[in-house]
């Protein structure tokens, strides 16, 4: 059986070593396992001697990312023999190319956790923004820390989880307090309406939500306007309404849209035209998903003016 890998990422100081530490010393998830840990960069925080021990923790420093290779972490598997992994990865460094070329096959990738300085993230977003997005995007778990409250609502106004909705994604303050990030999120339409209206301003929110939490919009009906995408990627009487949405900048721009049974009713559809799209949801595992996800069922459908502003903007 192959350990675990779990992979810690953020800029400097962004926190990874001390939520590393605190990981390691949660007695749920120590217990006796031996943990090889990858440190790729030295921060402020640091791993003594007495605390690897304690934790049964091996360390391996790898100081320059030409060191990171698949035959050096095999090396060390075989040296070690853990029964899980951490990587605490440089955030400078190539995380795409790490998982897809470098990650040695007799490990796992089980989770890759993300640590962001929360009153750094605004200075870090406008001059890295391109690797912020990667950090946030790659993660399955992402961490805000030394919050104060205004952070916070600058985060909810920059409705992170646009950037990435399948995560998870906690808000910490500096008393160690923690908040859900879905918590003080607030719908701008009524979830209770037997038809759910949603603007062209909202699509956006809406799209988010329904991505993260699906099972909330499980057997409502929706209506908005959207661009209709016409794929060979799905059956035959399938489309693809969605919006084009610009995450983090220019270079990011993405069609968002969720998969749509047409069926034969709708046989003059035009791809990549503008529509009212009014549809009944419900929850279903799709291949394109990756898991579950919102499935529409087509109920009407008009041909309609495009949106004022057409690109979907989340902050």
């Amino acid at each position: 059986m192959k350990p675990p890998a779990y992979i810690f990422v953020g800029l400097l100081e962004s926190g990874k070593t001390s939520f590393i530490k605190e990981v390691l010393a949660d007695p749920n998830f120590t217990l006796d396992e031996k943990t090889l840990l990858i440190r790729c960069e030295d921060g402020i925080e640091e791993y003594d001697e007495d605390f690897l021990e304690k934790y049964n923790t091996v360390l391996v420093a790898v100081d320059e990312e030409e060191e990171l290779t698949t035959a050096a972490l095999k090396k060390a598997h075989e040296a070690e023999n853990p029964d899980r992994v951490i990587i605490e990865f440089n955030g400078m460094w190539d995380l795409g190319h790490f998982v897809d070329q470098v990650m040695p096959n007799c490990w796992e990738l089980y989770q890759i956790i993300a640590t962001v300085c929360g009153p750094t993230f605004e200075l870090y977003s406008n001059n890295l923004g391109p690797k912020m997005f990667e950090h946030i995007t790659a993660s399955d778990l992402i961490v805000f820390n030394r919050c104060t409250e205004a952070d916070k609502e600058y985060l909810h106004n920059r409705n992170i989880r646009a950037m990435n909705p399948r995560a998870t994604i906690f808000l910490d303050d500096v008393d160690g307090n923690s908040e859900d990030y879905r918590d003080n999120m607030v719908m701008p339409f009524d979830l209770d309406a037997d038809e759910i209206d949603i603007s062209d301003e909202d699509f956006g929110l809406w799209y988010v939500d329904a991505s993260s939490d699906p099972e909330k919009y499980d057997g409502k009906t929706v209506r908005f306007k959207a661009h209709i995408l016409i794929t060979p990627q799905l059956p035959e009487g399938w489309i693809v309404p969605g919006r084009h949405g610009m995450v983090c900048c220019a270079e990011d721009i993405q069609f968002l849209g969720f998969a749509c049974n047409a069926g034969d009713r709708f046989p003059q559809l035009q791809n990549k035209g503008w529509y009212q799209v009014t549809a009944h949801i419900h929850v279903e595992e799709l291949p394109q998903y990756k898991g579950a996800g919102p499935v529409l069922d087509l109920v009407d459908i008009v041909p309609a003016q495009p949106p004022e502003e057409e690109i979907v903007y989340f902050n």
